[in-house]
């Protein structure tokens, strides 16, 4: 078991979202702007479904730690800190998953 968490990656990107395009991948990213990292996001959530629907276990771990990168990417780039997704999150949770469905269709 690591002790890595989201937030050491939320960390990780910002630090490299500050470095030049050419040495990072991440800065790569932020300078192309949010529509590719998006799009990027996108692709890796593609990806990920297809490994989970073909059961492919290690397939899924490694899209599934693509996916997470690149949402801390398009998160980092819109300037919404992990912490604000986690506090929906514990929100959302605080009642049943069909209640809060409801209420989200029921404003």
């Amino acid at each position: 078991m690591t002790d890595f968490t989201l937030s050491d990656l939320e960390k990780i990107v910002a630090t490299r979202a500050r470095a030049a395009p050419e040495e990072s991948w991440t800065a790569k990213l932020v300078a192309a702007g949010q529509a590719k990292a998006a799009k990027k996001l996108g692709e890796e959530a593609v990806e990920t479904v297809i490994a989970a629907i073909g059961e492919d276990r290690k397939n899924l771990v490694d899209e599934s730690a693509d996916l997470l990168y690149h949402l801390m990417v398009v998160l980092n780039i819109a300037a919404v800190p992990l912490q604000d997704v986690m506090s929906e999150l514990a929100r959302r949770t605080s009642q049943s998953g069909l209640q809060e469905k409801a209420n989200r269709q029921n404003p």
